[in-house]
């Protein structure tokens, strides 16, 4: 079997971190994308080769077309061709009521959850797609499961936008299903990662723990499991799906 090169964006921490080392774990070879923290990335790099595989950290910012192309590029000139995308990096902007929202951080969450995974998933399935000569390949994005609560009173844009990411996910599964190439969605629900800091609420995981019916947020490896599986053989027949990984809520 021929080596899995998977691109995991936003793969320098939270989510994007525990999948890159899970999928290390399964024989991957990561190219770990990131935007800002290069001293982050290079140390899940670190961790992939600690795990047998082989790893490359890039920076880039998914918003930009040019800089995805150079991501796959880079990759593909050191890790091999891609194989596999997880398209994990997202932004949520300050919480607040939609009416108090800024325009600025509207378009930048648009520019990053939605453009950044069209750019990304596009050169992927051009990459794997047996249409334009790849051999195949799997697409996982990570949406929300805001993306159906709508997150009233916190981040209703940023719900929108991740939506957008499930609609994508479904219609680009059909397109591509007679060329190889499998996409799904996962939609992760109140997570540990330091998203919540970023947002100015570093301590809303533990905030009314009742909404979600396991009484507990989760932990990035619990949603890297269900993305290690979506991109694995045992889920050869599973395409545009949207698997919910939010403890019940």
């Amino acid at each position: 079997m021929e080596q899995q090169v998977t691109v995991v964006t936003g793969g320098s921490r939270g989510i994007g971190a525990a999948v890159a080392l899970r999928l290390a774990r399964d024989g991957h070879a990561v190219g770990v994308a990131y935007e800002r923290d290069a001293d982050a990335a290079e140390r899940v790099a670190a961790a992939v080769r600690a795990e047998g595989g082989r790893a490359l950290a890039v920076r880039a910012d998914t918003a930009r077309e040019p800089e995805v192309d150079a991501l796959f590029d880079a990759v593909t000139r050191d890790l091999g061709p891609v194989t596999g995308l997880v398209a994990n990096a997202g932004i949520t902007g300050p919480l607040g009521r939609f009416t108090e929202t800024s325009t600025a951080d509207m378009r930048r969450v648009i520019d990053v959850n939605v453009l950044g995974v069209l750019y990304c998933a596009r050169r992927a399935a051009l990459a794997m797609s047996r249409r334009h000569g790849g051999t195949g390949g799997a697409i996982v994005t990570v949406s929300s499961a805001a993306a159906t609560t709508g997150s009233p009173g916190e981040y209703v844009h940023y719900a929108a936008s991740k939506a957008a990411v499930d609609a994508l996910a479904v219609g680009l599964a059909r397109e591509l299903a007679g060329d190889g190439v499998r996409v799904n969605s996962v939609q992760p629900g109140m997570i540990l990662t330091d998203i919540h800091a970023s947002m100015g609420d570093p301590q809303r995981p533990w905030r009314q723990p009742d909404r979600v019916p396991m009484k507990r947020p989760g932990e990035p490896s619990e949603v890297a499991g269900a993305v290690a599986w979506l991109l694995s053989q045992e889920a050869s027949y599973t395409t545009g799906a949207v698997l919910r990984v939010a403890g019940g809520l």
